[in-house]
């Protein structure tokens, strides 16, 4: 179980609606230099399927549920979470990992 002082590693999954692709890459884009400059967060990286364009991968670390709490509240997440239900085609999927080799 994960505890208020542990560090979070997840992967965001989001798939595009057919036609949204560049609006959904410019959005997470958007959201990348952002997330990197606050205090909680240790990583912050968008992929998009070599094989399956419009499907974007976002590898997200924050130092422990407080920070990632933050940065759901921010501003700009704000803004990108009022368009999703617009630009994906099916619910943004959010996977937590825990890492077991160094």
């Amino acid at each position: 179980m994960t505890t208020s002082t542990e560090m979070l590693v997840s992967i965001a999954v989001l798939k595009a609606r057919p036609g949204q692709e560049q609006a959904l890459k410019e959005g997470l884009m958007a959201l990348v230099e952002p997330t990197r400059a606050e205090p909680g967060n240790l990583d912050y990286v968008l992929f998009e399927l070599r094989d399956q364009r419009g499907t974007f991968y976002m590898r997200e670390a924050f130092m422990h549920q407080a920070a990632l709490d933050a940065h759901f509240a921010m501003p700009y997440f704000q803004r990108f979470a009022a368009t999703a239900d617009d630009l994906l085609e099916e619910p943004l999927q959010l996977i937590f990992l825990e890492q077991v080799s160094s």
